[in-house]
């Protein structure tokens, strides 16, 4: 898969170098890494490791006292991708094929870039003796494909033929080799290499046997930290090594010692100590010049003090000086250090100037970034940065150099489209992520018309890109250029409403289906037909309106044409109307049945009255409702109101004649035919005592009306005085 991935990248020029940032041709000289197998232009890895063991040695002298030089042959550079070091020898001077055998291929469109054509024959990996059969090829070479017979690691199982690649194999069976302690064997499943150290515990001694410890099996020897302590064979000094086995060593004093300066041996008793021989001790001073004048002595040469003529660092100046001091002049350095840009500066300088330590701070190829290394010469690394450009939704992404990022395009991406609708709808028609806007919302309106109540079944028109005319404003001349049209995105009301409705005419004649927005009734254009209010007649207006109060059909002009009723001889007096005509109040002058009073009549009643059983009957109406004037033989008059026909008789008046005793708390009502049988009334004890308690409430009465007075005129004559006395204080102020 890696090979492919190459030969793909290698073909189709888009295999890039990570150093210059620039596309790695199919004629270039290249080199490839063994460990990642990236390719890269061989003069930008010569640069590369050139500039990686300067900066290294560079890095390594600023931690160096002065005088002292670092060895640049001991640093490794590395890939610039994988990082994998290689030593100095083999920075690359010349342009190979993949399985290096050829020196500058030449271009062949018919192989791989950058490819011999000859069988790449390396070693195979892991090293097997055998070699690729491939082609000269970029990656990795694959397994080994040839056939072996080999056992397992613990050699327990049967010979298998298998893959040279994975000749190695476990049977998955404990190994029970035994172990370096020689009382264990191993218990690990088969496994290739050494046996694994001895993981059991025992009771150990240390090497001198003083301390008995628990420890692994496989550490039998072990030191504790006990000094041995034991007197030596000179019988005068104790032994101070560390837990040991055996016999101690000889007295360390009792063998040849030298005097302090080291010019004379002497063998003497470890109780003795050796002094000085007498002689100059002579031992280099510090300076590296001059000896030490001293007599032999112990411990450390004191300082040179000699004076000789130093010079300085740079060379410019001498001076005498104590030969332990350093000579340092004050002439700053003019040289231009190794970033070609700025001077040295530095006292006193040797001419090795150091490397600038100034930030670079210059732009980048990027044009986002500036330089963070040391000042330097020549162009400036590529930027190591990378940018994630990321689709529209961020969740798929790529990975560029930075300053790339302005010129490539955002990934392509699969999945779903995230963002959120710019209509009134909760989500988005499905579609997958894309860049710019998302397309116009294709799904029902569904939005209820607040005219009529229905659904908008409408594409959506919530967001809808519009174009809008420029303003018809006269320009000042043909310079001036011509405002064009703009597009912008607006929300449009819903469409009229085509949902079909039952629409009835005006008139009401005929029902019929309209489109919604048109489902205002109108004139059908035949004649009304509807009853006019006269009830006798029809409207002949074209269809229209026709309000139920007052009614809009037109007004029946004609007079009224209905019979008259019997006994009415006068016209009706209205136009053509509805229902019965108006009863006829004309007056008629007729006497009464006592002819006491004439009569005023309605035409209608006296008509009315004729007919049988009708109310009131010609008998009431012509009666004057007065009672009759004639008298009965009992001197009352008749009880009977104006009649016609002869009067009652005595036994039928039935005037209420009152009787009372002579309190008149008794009375009784007697009819006058019954008064010759009703015997006289005479008062009761009751009578009497309603007479006293009558007597006693009207004088209580009484009382109580005068203390009701007073009370009264009490009230109203003190609130005269509180206004007066107000009125008073007011005009004292």
């Amino acid at each position: 898969k890696i090979e492919q991935v190459l030969k793909d990248s290698l073909r189709s020029g888009t295999s890039v170098c990570l150093i210059c940032i620039d596309s790695v041709k199919k004629s270039d000289f290249i080199w490839s890494c063994t460990k990642c197998y990236c390719s890269l232009h061989l003069t930008c890895i010569q640069r590369w490791a050139k500039d990686s063991i300067y900066f290294q040695t560079e890095a390594a002298s600023d931690h160096l006292a002065p005088g002292q030089h670092v060895d640049p042959r001991k640093f490794n550079w590395c890939c610039p991708k994988c990082r994998a070091e290689y030593p100095q020898a083999t920075i690359p001077t010349r342009y190979y094929c993949y399985c290096l055998k050829t020196q500058d291929p030449q271009f062949d469109p018919w192989l791989v870039p950058h490819s011999c054509g000859a069988k790449c024959e390396k070693l195979l990996q892991p090293e097997c003796k055998h070699t690729c059969l491939l082609l000269c090829h970029p990656g990795p070479c694959p397994p080994c494909p040839q056939t072996v017979s080999v056992t397992c690691f613990c050699a327990k199982s049967p010979v298998e033929t298998r893959r040279c690649s994975s000749q190695t194999w476990s049977c998955g069976k404990k190994c029970s080799k035994l172990l370096s302690c020689k009382e264990h064997k191993c218990e690990v499943t088969c496994h290739s290499g050494a046996c694994p150290p001895c993981p059991k515990k025992s009771s150990q001694k240390c090497l001198c046997g003083s301390k008995k410890e628990e420890r692994p099996c496989h550490s039998i020897e072990f030191q504790c930290d006990k000094v041995c302590g034991k007197m030596l064979d000179c019988r005068h000094h104790k032994c101070e090594a560390v837990c040991h086995p055996g016999k101690c060593a000889t007295c360390p004093l009792a063998l040849p010692r030298t005097c302090p300066c080291g010019k004379k041996a002497v063998t003497v008793a470890c109780t003795v100590e050796v002094g000085g021989c007498g002689d100059t001790c002579g031992k280099l001073l510090e300076c590296g010049i001059h000896e030490c004048a001293e007599r032999c002595h112990k411990g450390k040469c004191g300082t040179c003090w000699q004076m000789r003529v130093q010079s300085c660092r740079c060379g410019l100046k001498k001076k005498e000086l104590p030969c332990y001091k350093e000579f340092q002049c004050e002439t700053k350095c003019k040289h231009i250090k190794d970033c070609r840009r700025h001077p040295c500066n530095r006292k006193c300088c040797t001419g090795t100037c150091p490397p600038c330590d100034q930030i670079c701070n210059r732009p980048l190829g990027c044009k986002n970034h500036k330089c963070v290394s040391r000042c330097h010469q020549g162009p400036c690394y590529p930027c190591d940065l990378t940018v994630d450009i990321t689709c529209s939704c961020g969740r798929t992404k790529i990975t560029v150099p930075c300053g790339r990022e302005k010129h490539t395009k955002p990934p392509k991406c699969s999945l779903p489209c995230t963002k959120p609708p710019d209509c009134h709808h909760e989500s988005r028609t499905k579609h997958i992520c894309h860049s710019g806007g998302c397309p116009p919302c294709k799904q029902p309106c569904l939005k209820v018309s607040e005219r009529c109540g229905h659904i908008c079944k409408a594409p959506c028109h919530t967001s809808v890109l519009v174009q809008i005319s420029a303003p018809t404003q006269q320009r000042a001349g043909p310079w001036e250029p011509k405002q064009a049209p703009k597009m912008e995105i607006k929300k449009l009301p819903c469409p009229p409403c085509p949902v079909p409705v039952p629409v009835t005419c005006l008139g009401e004649h005929e029902t019929a289906d309209w489109p919604c927005h048109l489902s205002a009734p109108s004139s059908c254009g035949r004649p009304c037909g509807r009853e006019l209010y006269c009830t006798n007649h029809t409207c002949m207006k074209p269809c229209h309106a026709v309000a139920t109060n007052p009614r809009n059909c037109q007004l029946c002009e004609e007079l009224c044409s209905k019979n008259r009723p019997e006994g009415c001889t006068h016209p009706c007096a209205r136009k053509c109307h509805p229902g019965p005509c108006p009863t006829c109040t004309k007056l008629i002058k007729h006497s009464c049945h006592c002819g006491l009073n004439p009569q005023l009549i309605r035409c209608n009643e006296l008509s009315d009255s004729i007919a049988p059983g009708s109310l009131p009957s010609r008998e009431q109406l012509l009666s004057c409702k007065d009672r009759c004037p004639k008298l009965l033989p009992c001197k009352h008059r008749c009880p009977v109101s104006c009649h016609s026909g002869d009067c009652a008789s005595q036994l039928d008046c039935v005037t209420t004649v009152h009787v009372s005793c002579p309190c008149k708390r008794i009375k009784k009502a007697v009819a006058c035919n019954l008064l010759s049988k009703q015997a006289a009334v005479s008062c009761d004890d009751i009578c009497r005592r309603k007479k006293d308690q009558e007597l006693k409430l009207k004088e209580e009465k009484e009382r109580v009306q005068r203390e009701e007075e007073e009370r009264r005129n009490r009230i109203e004559l003190e609130q005269f005085q509180r206004k007066f006395d107000k009125r008073r204080n007011k005009d004292h102020r």
